[in-house]
């Protein structure tokens, strides 16, 4: 009889108790959501790399508060002031081409795993500033700003929904617009204009 045999003779009689097993269960667990998290955090990662070096450009770091960045706006490349001010919200000051100061604000909210609601951090919140901006003008046409391209998509709409292919360099969005009721990307697909808003 073999070492290996003889432990498993010895220790058959042995039962692992009920408490051992769900402790074990939840280890398991744990690792598969960290597994997750450790997979999304990555991905998050990559993405923001991606945006945040091809469409802003730190200029200056101001007390951790305010940053002075350089993004596009309506088509040009415009240098302003962030001010990140807690809660996934943000204020922007800057000035336009005619020398007028602007400012904006914007924020918003992401779902975690479990279902729960958080603000957006601050790279999230730099990577809402460089994404694809629709405007509606005065005039009844509709422009879809990205990067230093302006396009006019006013008679691109069917039944209020509009899909555009955006392409700079290297990255592709697919672009769905509905009419007065919001837009959506994504980098492999148009989205349905029932899966947002």
């Amino acid at each position: 009889m073999t070492n290996q045999e003889k432990y498993k003779q010895a220790f058959s009689v042995l039962h692992t108790s009920v408490d051992f097993n769900m402790e074990v269960e939840k280890m398991n667990q744990m690792k598969k959501k960290n597994k997750i998290k450790t997979v999304v955090a990555s991905s998050v990662a990559a993405c923001l790399v991606v945006a945040g070096s091809a469409t802003a450009t730190y200029a200056a770091d101001i007390g951790g508060i305010q940053r002075a960045v350089q993004v596009w706006i309506h088509g040009d490349q415009t240098q302003v002031t962030v001010e990140f001010v807690g809660n996934g919200k943000y204020n922007i000051e800057y000035l336009d081409y005619e020398g007028n100061e602007k400012h904006l604000s914007g924020g918003g909210v992401a779902f975690n795993p479990d279902g729960s609601e958080r603000p957006l951090s601050e790279e999230e919140l730099m990577e809402e500033l460089t994404a694809p901006q629709v405007q509606y003008k005065d005039d009844g046409s509709v422009w879809v700003y990205w990067y230093d391209q302006k396009i006019d998509i006013t008679d691109k709409f069917e039944n209020d929904v509009c899909y555009i292919q955006l392409v700079n360099g290297e990255d592709t969005l697919y672009m769905t617009v509905k009419y007065q009721k919001g837009s959506a990307t994504s980098p492999h697909r148009y989205l349905s204009p029932v899966e947002f808003n």
